[in-house]
């Protein structure tokens, strides 16, 4: 199966960039309802509609939602790209319809999507609401688990540009996944272990295209999240967590992954009998951890109360909604040593003098404008000549 050349055939051009909203996708919905496939099955705190995608007949049943954080939207591109390759009619296509019955929530959180925010309308975080399900997406959701009654669920999520994976050579973590604890001692049991498995093959197929970029989250137990409370009602659950990929803040690289690890997984379903004994490989898949920056701004001179001495700052973006537009604005968040973090983009200012309009010395929570020297300049975090 050449992964690529199916993504660049059923990417949906439609999607693009990290502001996708229930505008964008109830015209594809709309496409897909040829024979009442697509239903309204419930309604969120400020009256959006929350779809539901079914096809297939198979026997093996799975259950795939996204945006239940509303600003986590690179696996919703990700989903439609590939629900685009299920309605292809293709051999390969049909071979997964006969095999699955997919059942897809493409967005649980409609008002924290336009808000761009992670909670939804009441600031509630849907992914810790399992448990007390006191918000009405959490409710769809739960409702839509039991009657579909899956064999596998698929949770996918977004996660920052912070994470990264490896020790002495550090790389973004472009991709990560989690088979979610069941109890708090963290067991691996075999409805756990049926996760591991297919994790393992996705990783096997993603270190072909992204070597040493796929990370492991972490797995403390919490029965309030949604992953933890159906691996603990004994269905498999596989987290997948979008991440960063080099220079591609609109993670139109990172959906490519994303799609090609759905695909990968369910292949390996469809071809194989899980047997539960992938837990080492498993393991031997390296921790994402806190360690990047968006910018490291190396060996710059300060000049404070007369007084020289040589720093580095780190940057960060804070994507912000303005008119409908996501911005990405860059805001200084780390002075002095950064070691064991890395940047994505990292600049050495060989002793440069720091410079701005306000002050001569970088303050946290600053707007990332300043110079190095006379020749210099860095607008938004960004080096201009």
């Amino acid at each position: 199966m050449n992964f690529e050349k199916l993504f660049s055939q059923f990417k949906d051009a439609n999607l693009f960039g990290r502001y996708i909203t229930l505008g964008d996708i109830e015209p594809l919905l709309m496409k897909f309802n040829t024979n009442n496939q697509v239903q309204i099955i419930g309604y969120s705190v400020l009256g959006k509609p929350i779809y539901k995608y079914q096809l297939g007949t198979g026997s093996k049943r799975i259950f795939l939602w996204s945006q239940m954080h509303g600003n986590e939207s690179t696996t919703t591109k990700a989903l439609f790209d590939f629900l685009n390759f299920l309605n292809s009619d293709s051999e390969s296509a049909n071979k997964f319809l006969l095999e699955f019955t997919f059942c897809c929530l493409p967005m649980v959180n409609p008002d924290g999507a336009l808000l761009y925010t992670r909670e939804n309308a009441n600031k509630v975080d849907l992914n810790r609401d399992s448990q007390a399900l006191s918000q009405p997406e959490s409710e769809v959701l739960r409702q839509t688990f039991e009657y579909f009654k899956p064999d596998y669920c698929y949770n996918l999520h977004d996660q920052r540009t912070i994470f990264g994976v490896g020790d002495e050579i550090q790389k973004p973590a472009t991709v990560s996944f989690l088979a979610p604890s069941y109890n708090e001692a963290r067991e691996i049991n075999d409805v756990r272990a049926k996760a591991i498995e297919v994790i393992v093959a996705m990783n096997v197929v993603l270190q072909e295209f992204i070597p040493n970029q796929v990370g492991r989250f972490d797995d403390s137990f919490n029965i309030n999240c949604v992953g933890d409370t159906f691996q603990s009602l004994n269905v498999p659950t596989i987290l997948i967590e979008a991440g960063h990929f080099h220079h591609d803040y609109d993670r139109e690289v990172t959906r490519k992954y994303i799609f090609i690890a759905l695909l990968s997984g369910l292949k390996y379903i469809h071809e194989n009998d899980i047997v539960i004994n992938k837990i080492e490989e498993y393991l031997n898949i390296s921790h994402n951890k806190i360690c990047f920056y968006d910018f490291i701004y190396k060996n710059i001179k300060i000049n404070y109360d007369n007084n020289k001495f040589i720093t580095s700052f780190a940057i960060q973006y804070k994507e912000e909604l303005f008119d409908n537009q996501l911005l990405f604005n860059a805001y200084i968040t780390d002075i002095g040593d950064l070691k064991g973090f890395s940047g994505h983009f990292e600049y050495d200012a060989k002793e440069a003098l720091y410079e701005n309009l306000e002050q001569n010395i970088p303050k946290f929570g600053q707007k990332a404008d300043f110079y190095l020297g006379k020749s210099i300049k860095i607008i938004n975090g960004l080096i201009k000549m």
